[in-house]
């Protein structure tokens, strides 16, 4: 895919994190699962504290590169080069995966560091280029390794392994990885029922809405990377939009009351205006998501636009 102009990826100038000398690659990943029901949506809150505090380390550093990637000026975006390079050079994210939720963490983070990347890679030297791309081939081949070997539900975390696949496609020009993604979303696609719903997700319980939320996020922009149209990805944003406005529906299909959504929860809506030309949700609260590589008020350079 080409990039614009270096001056065309300057985005509003928000405040950076300040630099520091990048953190400790984390090779291994140490998280756990922290649900107690079947239908994943009871938290323990021992177990989720437990899982924040050993992941905390990873989310830092993604918050530290997609925020410094976000800023327009220079040095920000060298930082955000420089963290890159070092966590590439330490092979993170390639070691030991303790549980199922540290392939999960794996992918999101992928996912936002691949999209940060995006933002800022006409600043990278050539050696940078070399390391950080080479890197996320790597992360992209062990999460579509780990992926392809599973038997389980292709739920939400599935879509997140399309969009971190495909954006390191995107930024690297690997045609296998757009053509993963794309594996990815058609079936995503396939899922969708005729009233927007997704199947997989309205058995969540209390989470039905929540969920619906979690899986439109990374197609809606793993669409726009694709530069895909999909009129089944059209009735998925307005089932969930309109549960979002008024959830007694998908309480009612759900069996159990939805917990709210937050409006910054809902800023992807921005990816799917411009993506689209639905002008109607471009006035969604923007919103800073890591995962999504940082502004989504601001265009990623991975996204179509029409």
């Amino acid at each position: 895919m080409k990039y614009p102009l270096v001056a065309a990826l300057l985005l509003t100038a928000l405040p950076a994190i300040a630099c520091t000398t990048p953190s400790a690659a984390m090779v291994d990943i140490d998280a756990n699962s922290y649900y107690t029901d079947a239908n994943h949506s009871v938290i323990d809150p021992v177990l989720r504290a437990r899982n924040i505090a050993n992941t905390k380390p990873i989310e830092d550093y993604l918050a530290v590169v997609s925020q410094n990637a976000s800023s327009a000026k220079p040095e920000d975006q060298r930082c955000a080069l420089t963290w890159l390079a070092a966590w590439a050079d330490g092979r993170a994210m390639l070691g030991k995966m303790s549980s199922g939720q540290s392939y999960y963490q794996r992918k999101w983070t992928l996912a936002g560091l691949a999209l940060s990347y995006a933002r800022i890679k006409p600043a990278a030297t050539p050696a940078q280029q070399q390391a950080i791309e080479g890197w996320f081939k790597a992360l992209a081949d062990v999460t579509m390794t780990h992926s392809e070997a599973q038997k389980g539900k292709r739920n939400n975390h599935y879509y997140w392994e399309g969009l971190a696949v495909a954006a390191v496609g995107g930024v690297t020009g690997d045609a296998r990885y757009l053509a993963w993604g794309r594996k990815v979303f058609d079936h995503a696609m396939s899922q969708v029922a005729d009233d927007g719903s997704l199947p997989l997700e309205m058995a969540r319980a209390t989470k039905a809405l929540h969920y619906h939320v979690f899986s439109a996020q990374p197609l809606v922009l793993l669409a726009s990377i694709l530069d895909v149209q999909s009129p089944q990805l059209d009735k998925l944003v307005r089932f969930t939009v309109s549960g979002v406005k008024d959830s007694s529906a998908i309480a009612k299909a759900a069996g159990f009351e939805q917990e709210p959504v937050k409006p910054g929860n809902m800023s992807w809506l921005l990816v799917y205006a411009r993506h689209g030309g639905k002008a109607e949700f471009s006035a969604a609260s923007p919103g800073r998501q890591t995962r999504m590589g940082g502004d989504l008020a601001q265009a990623n350079p991975l996204e179509h636009m029409h």
